[in-house]
């Protein structure tokens, strides 16, 4: 037995050290990972990742608040044993709650089923004890991924979800206000999932450029709700889709 299942780890290993055998037309077609959801309703995800933080994210939960907009925050383990009262702000006020690992450790290199099992496990530890409840998404930290990672993800008991490639902000990066901006508003589309973070080093630009972005879309009649939510408004048979492109970030 122990044999048969060092074997199975070995094996995952190697398969995790490759880059990913298929595209995103494979794997989007299959409901194995989201990028964007196809739909006649002008609904968008607005997603953030890397949170907690005890400045930036209070700050977007009160613009969020102001226009009635829900959001995913894509968590990290270790911030929300820090911050659990936050964590449990977002879920009181209609937000949901995903995991994004405990270290934020890139998984473009040889990383071993276990360890991906130990990140995905121990964040949804902490977010089932600072809330009492489960997530079932997961984000890797920049975007990486291959068959392995879906494999383990869907064993326990979660979906992999990206964003929008045209709905890449770059705001962990501090481009400019006016970048971000024009980056959502001039690729604005139903079904967008955009990628935010929450917790910037440095100075965060997210904060300036979400009190422009929000008005401006509500103004075009666009409402914000989580990615489960959104999932729930997939059209069937989405557009084909051209080749996958490099992991961002």
């Amino acid at each position: 037995m122990f044999q048969w299942t060092a074997a199975i780890s070995c094996l995952a290993a190697i398969l995790f050290s490759q880059a990913p055998a298929n595209g995103r037309e494979y794997y989007e077609s299959r409901g194995d990972i989201v990028w964007e959801v196809p739909t006649a309703d002008k609904l968008i995800a607005l997603t953030f990742d890397d949170g907690p933080d005890p400045k930036q994210t209070p700050k977007i939960l009160d613009i969020l608040k102001q226009y009635d907009a829900k959001a995913t925050f894509f968590v990290v383990g270790k911030r929300v044993d820090l911050y659990p009262d936050i964590v449990r702000r977002e879920l009181a006020e209609g937000h949901e709650l995903a995991n994004h690992t405990f270290t934020h450790p890139y998984f473009q290199g040889k990383v071993s089923v276990e360890r991906l099992q130990q990140e995905i496990d121990s964040t949804h530890k902490s977010i089932k004890k600072a809330t009492g409840t489960s997530p079932h998404l997961f984000r890797p930290p920049g975007g990486y991924y291959n068959q392995t990672m879906v494999h383990v993800t869907k064993k326990l008991g979660y979906l992999v979800v990206l964003w929008s490639w045209h709905q890449d902000t770059v705001d962990w990066n501090r481009p400019g206000v006016g970048k971000i901006v024009n980056k959502v508003l001039n690729n604005a589309r139903n079904g967008d999932i955009v990628l935010f973070h929450d917790f910037v080093e440095g100075r965060t630009q997210t904060v300036a450029a979400l009190e422009k972005i929000m008005p401006e879309l509500s103004k075009r009649g666009y409402k914000f709700v989580t990615v489960s939510e959104l999932l729930k408004h997939r059209k069937l048979d989405p557009a084909p889709l051209k080749s996958d492109p490099a992991p961002l970030k």
